[in-house]
C-alpha cells in the first residue's frame, strides 16, 4: 500500500532528527510517544486513545509504531513508518510494549517517557517499570511541545487554508443571523460551510450571546436573539487536523454607542499589539499591551484570562481543545520566534475580536482575513 502522506519523507526525517538530538542532550536511549499530537508529528498518524498505543523512537534505526490490530490500515494510509507491532484487544497493551522493548534489547536502556502525556497514567507508568526492572527512566516532559512550535511551511499552508475556510463560514453564519434568529442557527451555517468548503468536519465553536466578561465559552443556545443582543462566534475550522481559529462579535439590529465605543477601543489595543510581535519579543510585553490596555481603559474590572495561545494540529481525540504550549501571560519569559502562529484575542462586556496570527522574519501576517469591526445584523 503506497501511503498518502501529509509531509515529505524529508519533514519527517527532519522531524525525527529534532527529536534524537533532544534525546541525545537528555541521555535517553530509547524515547516512548504516546500523547496523540505527538504521534502524529513523528509519525503522521493520530488515533484516539480507546486503547494504549505508542512510538517507540530509538536514537538509531527506524521507529516501531505499536497499535490495535484494527487500526493497521488507516495507519498504513497515512504513516511513512513501515515497522510496527498490531496487537488484539484482548491483549494487555503494556505488556505488548514491554514485550516489543525486550524483543528490540532496549529492556535496560535509558528509556524516555512524557510525564506530561494525558496517555501516559500514574498506573499505567508503575506498570511499565514493574514490567521492565532494569530499565532506567527519564522525563522527556515538555520537550516535544517546543520542538512543534515553529510551523513548517507545509504546516502554514494548512492553517491558511483552514483560515480561508473559517472567514467563508463566518461571513454565511452573519447572512442567516438578525433578530429572531438563534446562536443556533449561526452554528448551523458555519458547520454546512466548514464541510463544503473542505474542512475536517462541521465542529463549529463556541457560538453563544456575548454577556459581560466570562462568555468565551458560554453554551449554544435556542432562544430567538433580541434587538441589542450580541452574538459571539468563535470558530475553529480544522484542514488536516491543523486549526485557524477567529472570533467575532454581531449585534442584533443596531449597536448602541457604548458597544461601538468598547469594539473601536478593543480593536486599536490589538492593534498596538500586534504591531509589536515580531521574532525575539518577549511573550509577557506583547501580554502587557492588550491586558494593560483593556484595564487602563476601564474596559474590565478584572482580567484573569491569557490573551493568546499556539496554534498548530489537534488531534479530534484528545482533552486538549487549545495548544497551551506557548501562552501569553504577564509571566511568560518565552520569545517569539519566526513561523509561530497563535490565536490571540481581546474581549469585554459581551464583544470579542480574536485573529490567527502568524510570526514571519520581521512581523507578523493575519492569517484570518474578515474585516476587523464590530457587525450589524
Amino acid at each position: 500500500m503506497t501511503p498518502t502522506l501529509l509531509f515529505s519523507l524529508d519533514e519527517y526525517h527532519q522531524r525525527l532528527e529534532r527529536v534524537r538530538t533532544a534525546m541525545r542532550e537528555r541521555q535517553v536511549d530509547v524515547l516512548i510517544v504516546d500523547q496523540t499530537d505527538f504521534l502524529f508529528y513523528l509519525s503522521g498518524f493520530g488515533i484516539s486513545e480507546n486503547m494504549y498505543r505508542a512510538c517507540v523512537v530509538p536514537l538509531e534505526g527506524e521507529p516501531v509504531f505499536m497499535l490495535r490490530s484494527m487500526d493497521e490500515l488507516p495507519f498504513l494510509e497515512t504513516t511513512w513508518l513501515s515497522e510496527y507491532v498490531g496487537f488484539s484487544d484482548w491483549e494487555d497493551p503494556l505488556a505488548v510494549l514491554a514485550t516489543l522493548l525486550e524483543r528490540k534489547g532496549w529492556e535496560n536502556q535509558r528509556i524516555g517517557f512524557d510525564g506530561d502525556s494525558y496517555c501516559m497514567t500514574v498506573n499505567r507508568f508503575a506498570r511499565l517499570k514493574a514490567a521492565l526492572p532494569a530499565a532506567r527512566f527519564t522525563d522527556f516532559s515538555g520537550v516535544l511541545d517546543v520542538l512543534r512550535a515553529c510551523k513548517s511551511p507545509q504546516e502554514i499552508a494548512y492553517v491558511r487554508r483552514a483560515a480561508e475556510i473559517g472567514d467563508i463560514a463566518l461571513s454565511e453564519a452573519l447572512a442567516v443571523s438578525g433578530v429572531g434568529t438563534s446562536e443556533r442557527d449561526a452554528a448551523a451555517a458555519v458547520s454546512y460551510a466548514f464541510m463544503r468548503h473542505g474542512a475536517d468536519s462541521g465542529r463549529a465553536g463556541p457560538i453563544t450571546q456575548g454577556i459581560g466578561d466570562a462568555f468565551l465559552h458560554g453554551n449554544l443556545h435556542s432562544h430567538p436573539l433580541q434587538r441589542g443582543d450580541i452574538l459571539h462566534m468563535e470558530l475553529l475550522p480544522f484542514v488536516n487536523g491543523y486549526s485557524a481559529r477567529l472570533m467575532r462579535p454581531a449585534i442584533m439590529g443596531e449597536a448602541s454607542r457604548e458597544q461601538e465605543s468598547i469594539a473601536a477601543r478593543l480593536l486599536e489595543i490589538q492593534d498596538r499589539q500586534f504591531a509589536a510581535m515580531k521574532p525575539g519579543t518577549v511573550a509577557r510585553e506583547i501580554d502587557a499591551i492588550a491586558r494593560h490596555g483593556v484595564l487602563d481603559a476601564g474596559l474590565r474590572s478584572a482580567f484573569p484570562n491569557i490573551t493568546g495561545y499556539s496554534l498548530g494540529y489537534y488531534p479530534q481525540s484528545t482533552p486538549h481543545t487549545s495548544d497551551f504550549t506557548r501562552i501569553f501571560l504577564p509571566t511568560s519569559e518565552w520569545l517569539l520566534g519566526a513561523g509561530m502562529i497563535f490565536h490571540m484575542y481581546v474581549s469585554a462586556n459581551g464583544i470579542a475580536f480574536s485573529e490567527t496570527v502568524l510570526v514571519t522574519d520581521d512581523g507578523i501576517e493575519l492569517l484570518t482575513r474578515t474585516p476587523r469591526r464590530l457587525a450589524i445584523v
